[in-house]
């Protein structure tokens, strides 16, 4: 490891060791602001809690344009069934493996603290010859770009951003899907239930998850989708009456886990513990490649959240068959761009809260009017089953533009440090260029980074060569606007 890496390391430590969950970034915030003070740079903040750092040129660069350095302050905040791990008030706690870096049973925020750790170490080291910079560190990204989208027009100086969020080193990514949540609700109505009912748990876990834009190619197992087939194939063993569900944790995060409790007559007891065990092995057979952790339990309860009260069994089938027909996965691939997921949708999260069933959707497409159908067909769903529909945190897509004089710098600076060519995607995810550069026409944008696996999962990791990597190509790059 060299010097540059392990600084740069150290930061990224640092930065994990305050709180950063989505919605609450005002401890890293502080710290960002106390950190940028010390140095003598300036700094701003607008009414979203966004900032924005000011770093003076090196000699010689004053007539450089100023350069953009953007990443988020936030992170998603999951973790593993079995830890007491406290987002609020706990650091991360790191995990070395080699060559790579990981976190001890939950996320490791790489997913964007490692951008942050990069710029600070930019910024402070007096070695580096670059242009006047500007630190932006947003808010609320991965809730669905909320800082971004708050950012006012004259709140950024410069004309070129550099962000700080792609995941595969040697990759340039020069566009990137627009999205929509959809969220669903529908009125429920609890039953007191015969005395001699009896309840059971089911509980879907194991299962690997990961980010709901870059994995959702991969065909992972949604644990809200198993547990909607479950309860369907259970259904022809007893009669089924549900009491509470609850799966996913948030809409950019294929579902990890999920567990409903149910009511059944005592006479089919026997028949469901054979359906479960039927169940089970047919979907670990189907996932075994993608997901060897799924597991499928069955466990009696005392009663519901509700006492002795349940769905009726007609209500109880519309609940699972609204889950079993709405859509999750990839929906259609590029036609122009090979490999590339064109129109997804995540079935994200379900619970029953205050009598109500409440579902939360996610698509993504990189054309709009594809994004629009998948919607409407999700809200004609949601009709037939009698629920309303609002979406909400739209952004559109960033498209790409091969012809940018940024993405021509950055291919050849990458060519002449390391001898080789980079790779130019567009991806299924979201960034915040797209959003940056409708408040900013005319901004010339890129997006690349150290490699990360698996992120929005506690199985992120940080593969640690990688990020000497993108130090020395930023290096170059800075370097080459004073030539």
């Amino acid at each position: 490891m060299n010097t540059s890496t392990r600084k740069i390391l150290e930061i990224f430590q640092q930065i994990n060791a305050i709180p950063r969950c989505s919605k609450r970034e005002e401890k890293i915030a502080a710290w960002l602001e106390q950190w940028a003070t010390t140095i003598g740079f300036g700094v701003k903040k607008d009414a979203a809690g966004n900032l924005l750092i000011n770093v003076p040129s090196t000699a010689g660069y004053d007539h450089a344009p100023i350069i953009v350095i953007q990443g988020h302050m936030d992170m998603v905040c999951e973790k593993s069934p079995d830890s007491r791990h406290d987002f609020t008030t706990d650091p991360i706690t790191l995990k070395y493996d080699g060559d790579w870096l990981g976190a001890k049973n939950t996320t490791l925020g790489a997913d964007n603290g490692i951008a942050i750790a990069m710029a600070l170490a930019l910024a402070s080291d007096e070695s580096v010859i670059h242009p006047a910079l500007e630190l932006l560190f947003t808010v609320d990204e991965e809730s669905g770009l909320n800082g971004a989208k708050q950012i006012e027009s004259g709140f950024i100086e410069g004309n070129v951003l550099l962000n700080l969020d792609s995941e595969t080193e040697g990759v340039f990514t020069i566009g990137c899907a627009g999205g929509r949540n959809t969220l669903i609700s529908r009125k429920l109505t609890f039953k007191d239930l015969a005395k001699d009912s009896q309840f059971f748990r089911l509980t879907i876990q194991g299962l690997h998850g990961g980010h709901s834009g870059i994995d959702i190619g991969k065909q992972r197992a949604n644990a809200n989708k198993i547990l909607a087939r479950a309860m369907h194939q259970f259904g022809a063993a007893c009669d089924l009456r549900l009491a509470s569900i609850n799966g996913g944790s948030a809409h950019n995060v294929i579902p990890r886990s999920a567990q409903a409790v149910f009511a059944c007559d005592p006479s089919g007891t026997m028949a469901l513990f054979n359906a479960v065990n039927d169940f089970e092995h047919i979907v670990k057979t189907e996932y075994d490649a993608v997901d060897p952790s799924l597991s499928l339990s069955l466990s009696p309860a005392d009663s519901g959240p509700k006492g002795n009260t349940a769905l009726d069994v007609l209500e109880t089938r519309i609940v699972i068959s609204l889950l079993l027909s709405l859509p999750h996965g990839v929906l259609g691939m590029s036609p122009i761009l090979k490999g590339l997921v064109e129109t997804s949708n995540n079935l994200s999260t379900v619970e029953i809260k205050d009598a109500t069933l409440q579902i939360l959707t996610s698509q993504r497409s990189s054309v709009m009017s594809r994004m629009d159908e998948v919607t409407t067909v999700i809200k004609s769903i949601a009709t037939l089953a009698g629920a309303e529909t609002k979406s909400d945190s739209e952004f559109s897509p960033w498209s790409p533009n091969l012809q940018s004089a940024l993405l021509q710098r950055c291919t050849d600076v990458y060519r002449q440090v390391f001898n080789q060519e980079a790779e130019v995607e567009s991806i299924h995810a979201g960034l915040e260029c797209a959003i940056i550069g409708d408040t900013y026409p005319g901004m010339e944008m890129i997006s690349f980074g150290p490699t990360i696996k698996d992120p929005h999962s506690p199985n992120e990791r940080l593969f640690i060569p990688s990020i000497a990597r993108v130090w020395d190509f930023m290096l170059a790059l800075l370097k080459s606007y004073g030539q």
